[in-house]
């Protein structure tokens, strides 16, 4: 009996099936790779009420973190600042400033600026900063270079493996606690960061947990 379809059709339905594969496979892995949270949340740079410029204040001006983020050496959470830690300074300078229009209108109402969170972690991780801090882990391992940066950025994925490779080896992300807010620091002539490291980590007994109550309370 004549075949219905002609024999060439073989070829043809095997070409798209190995093509419908491949893109399912394709689709699979660029949903998983995009959903990564060093792909999700690195470079998250959400536009902020005030266009407050980072590189301005902390870095051509020198204005140290601890003025405007007066918590993290006491307590497990950084502070934003208060309207009236910006006005301390902007009852005198930029007076008539648009963009400051925000700061004034919070200084008057008593409504806070509705500044936008960059640096989220989930309710479920238990995260620090007086004890990070005060053990020598500057700003700047886990927000980068932010007196560099007009709009801050989010630049590490602050995702549990991050947090884990620093946890087992503390030592090249400590230095002097009394220079974690000096962003631009460098180690003595003749010594690496991990040498110093080490010995803070030595020093100060420091042995991060690894295991999962150390975060997960």
């Amino acid at each position: 009996m004549k075949p219905i379809f002609p024999k060439s059709l073989d070829f043809i339905v095997r070409a798209i099936g190995a093509f419908l594969g491949i893109s399912i496979l394709t689709g699979v892995a660029a949903y998983t790779y995009f959903s990564l949270p060093v792909v999700l949340d690195t470079g998250y740079r959400p536009e902020q009420p005030v266009p407050y410029s980072h590189k301005l204040h902390a870095g051509n001006m020198g204005m140290d973190c601890y003025y405007c983020h007066n918590t993290v050496m006491k307590a497990g959470h950084a502070a934003v600042p208060s309207t009236e830690t910006c006005m301390n300074c902007h009852t005198r300078v930029k007076t008539d400033s648009a963009a400051l229009a925000p700061i004034r209108a919070s200084y008057a109402t008593g409504e806070p600026v509705k500044w936008v969170k960059i640096h989220a972690l989930p309710d479920y991780a238990y995260f620090n900063h007086s004890s990070h801090v005060t053990a020598g882990v500057s700003c700047v391992s886990c927000h980068g270079r932010v007196d560099q940066m007009v709009e801050v950025t989010q630049v590490k994925p602050l995702n549990m493996g991050w947090c884990l490779e620093c946890h087992r080896n503390p030592a090249p992300n400590l230095r002097p606690a009394e220079l974690v807010t000096k962003l631009d620091w460098e180690p003595p002539a003749g010594k690496t960061a991990t040498e110093i490291g080490l010995e803070i980590v030595k020093a100060k007994g420091i042995n991060p947990p690894v295991n999962c109550g150390g975060c997960h309370r």
